[in-house]
């Protein structure tokens, strides 16, 4: 009994999640216009208006918008030229392969985008059947109809905010970049094996574009679900918050990787030595534990959603990037001091230092706002601009 109730808790929990909401809505839509088809399509079994409703609901608002436009404009496409082609020759395999190509090739005429092989198919399946007219017909209704009810269900049941798997996917790389930190601060073997290590974090380093890379394409969802959607009041700002910060991590991780590859290099030039003193090596853990959690720090800092939640992820970052430049002063003293006595390799070890003081820069607060600031100001311009281009136009038309 406990764990049914446990796990009743969690379904209920759950369907408020991005994922169980767009399943539901989609889910409506296609029963919803297979119903009204059935009604008003002479097909028995109009299955183009589930197909239609299911591909037009889309995860945000503004993706169902434009690509329900696309979507109907291809259908409508491949239709018009199947009803041109059965006027002229039936079903043959020239026939079908002059099809094929024209719906194509006016696929991209009428800039369909991702939607071009959906004229070829449409204009396909009804050149495939006997009574064109008729059923060419029933196609563009059925289409018609699932789009507007794709539509319509956006309009009335709101489209699920991504903004949180977009805040977990940052999160998550912030948490990957973290370790990466601490795996470069960890004892390292000597000989050959170090080498291989120092290979191994510039590998994992590398990783880091992929990770980057999963995670635009959510923030990109999560903008899209942010406009034109009416449970959001200011957008914009959550959309710039999230830009920006993901752009900050990236630049850390084009940086750590770079670091990475100072200490490949600081692993071949010394593979029977150690690649530091004993000093230098635990002021440099020190200072890159600092700076995992000021990374880990900033990531919170730039999902939170409540504002006193931000204040205090504000303060923890301040904090962690106070000590961390404390740690890399000691560090660069310690660096000074060793390589006036041997100066070997000593613009690796500089070129390291200077990393990862880039690392704390991009990190502090200061720049943050900056970046925002400048990002805000750029959207301002850019709106002002679009109006005074709409207000120029409108005039010309009217002096027209």
């Amino acid at each position: 009994m406990p764990q049914m109730i446990s796990t009743l808790s969690r379904f209920a929990g759950r369907h408020r999640e991005p994922v169980a909401v767009q399943a539901l809505r989609s889910t409506a839509a296609a029963v919803i216009s297979y119903v009204i088809a059935l009604r008003l399509s002479s097909e028995p079994a109009p299955l183009t208006a589930p197909l239609t409703a299911l591909l037009v609901v889309q995860v945000t608002l503004y993706s169902t918008l434009t690509t329900g436009i696309r979507r109907v404009n291809s259908v409508v496409a491949g239709v018009l030229i199947a009803i041109g082609f059965s006027v002229l020759v039936g079903l043959t395999w020239w026939s079908l392969g002059l099809v094929i190509l024209a719906s194509l090739l006016v696929g991209h005429l009428v800039r369909v985008d991702e939607f071009v092989p959906e004229v070829a198919i449409s204009a396909m399946l009804v050149l495939g059947v006997t009574q064109v007219a008729d059923t060419a017909w029933d196609r563009v209704l059925e289409t018609l109809i699932g789009a507007a009810v794709g539509l319509l269900i956006n309009l009335v049941v709101a489209p699920p905010v991504w903004v949180g798997p977009a805040s977990s996917a940052i999160t998550d790389l912030a948490a990957r970049m973290s370790r990466l930190l601490g795996h470069l601060g960890e004892d390292w073997p000597s000989g050959r094996a170090k080498v291989e290590e120092a290979a191994a974090r510039l590998h994992e380093a590398r990783r880091l574009d992929n990770d980057i890379a999963l995670v635009d394409a959510a923030l990109r969802q999560a903008e899209d679900s942010l406009r034109m959607n009416p449970r959001v009041k200011e957008g914009l700002l959550s959309r710039l918050v999230l830009r920006t910060g993901l752009d900050t991590l990236e630049i850390c991780a084009v940086v750590l990787r770079v670091a990475c590859r100072t200490l490949t290099d600081l692993a071949k030039a010394r593979p029977d030595s150690p690649l530091f003193t004993a000093e230098v090596k635990a002021a440099l853990r020190e200072l890159l534990d600092h700076t995992a959690r000021a990374v880990e720090s900033f990531a919170q800092l730039i999902t939170a959603q409540v504002s006193a939640n931000a204040e205090k992820a504000e303060e923890r970052l301040a904090g962690e990037l106070l000590v961390a430049r404390a740690s890399r002063d000691r560090l660069a003293d310690l660096m000074l001091a060793k390589v006036q006595e041997d100066p070997a390799e000593w613009q690796l070890q500089g070129a390291l230092l200077a990393e990862l003081d880039r690392v704390l820069d991009e990190l502090g607060v200061d720049k943050r706002s900056q970046r925002l600031l400048e990002e805000l100001d750029r959207h301002t311009r850019a709106r002002r601009a679009g109006r005074f281009a709409r207000r120029g136009r409108d005039g010309a038309e009217r002096r027209a």
